[in-house]
């Protein structure tokens, strides 16, 4: 299997993490390794550091200029009032792409309801198959380098590969597989959570539902990864689904992904490249 490529993280952000503890899980599974989420989140760690790097040199900036303190007296209520919120605003920003990057701590991490993942879903392996993400393939190429476009298509061939091409959720538990055209239902209930320590570093959450009654056919046990840690409505996510739990915690290799069934093809490639 080709391995997804993972930039490094600076000494610096490393430390801080050891030493805050972010590292240390009470809720650690029995699964570990270069999990889709894994690698997509590492890639984007990168990211995390340069923003962390503008902000100290906005902070010397600051620190070098004149009557800063005399300035800020002659602001009126309402730019304070703006400043703030725009402060505000960023560090909520930086906390969400930490936690999408896969750095967080254990008391950060909220079970979540299955309706979280309500709608009507579509695979986005037909789309691998019939080139609509070859674009998607060719920016990962272009970005990084660490792998040609062909290899990315490869990669995430085996990851997107499913034979469930549509699923339903909705609001009561009750969810439906679509399956070579004939529809499979079952009705879920939480099972809570496992936190997974992934070998790159960072780590990632996945949301347990059990079945409680249903068709044949239907899995014992649903797995939901979508970068999120608490609850929140889904914009896409991993599946992982079968009848052995911890078997399942263990899979880093096939992740079906599903994006919202309004979306076509051309939707679906720009919402992945932009993230």
């Amino acid at each position: 299997m080709k391995k997804f490529p993972v930039k490094g993280l600076s000494a610096l952000t490393v430390s801080a993490m050891l030493i805050t503890g972010c590292g240390n899980s009470t809720e650690e599974s029995s699964g570990s390794g270069d999990s889709s989420e894994s690698q997509e989140q590492s890639q984007e760690s990168s990211g995390e550091e340069n923003q962390s790097n503008e902000q100290e040199e906005s902070n010397d900036q600051n620190e070098s200029s004149n009557g800063n303190e005399e300035e800020s007296h002659d602001h009126s209520h309402d730019e304070e009032s703006h400043d703030h919120s725009h402060d505000h605003s960023h560090s909520q920003d930086a906390e969400s792409q930490r936690i999408y990057n896969g750095f967080f701590y254990n008391d950060e991490v909220e079970d979540r309801p299955l309706s979280d993942w309500a709608g009507e879903w579509q695979s986005v392996y037909p789309y691998l198959e019939d080139g609509t993400l070859d674009e998607v393939f060719a920016h990962k190429a272009e970005e990084d380098g660490e792998m040609t476009q062909e290899e990315y298509k490869e990669y995430y061939e085996e990851g997107y590969q499913t034979d469930v091409d549509e699923i339903t959720i909705e609001e009561d538990g009750t969810v439906s597989f679509m399956k070579d055209g004939e529809e499979m239902t079952g009705r879920y209930a939480s099972g809570g959570h496992e936190i997974l320590e992934y070998e790159a570093g960072n780590r990632g959450v996945r949301f347990v539902f059990e079945l409680e009654e249903g068709d044949e056919g239907m899995p014992e046990y649903i797995q939901f990864s979508d970068h999120s840690i608490a609850p929140t409505d889904a914009g896409h996510y991993h599946l992982y689904w079968g009848d052995d739990n911890g078997e399942l915690l263990e899979e880093v290799e096939n992740w079906p992904t599903y994006y919202p069934s309004d979306m076509n093809g051309e939707e679906i490639t720009h919402e992945m490249i932009a993230h």
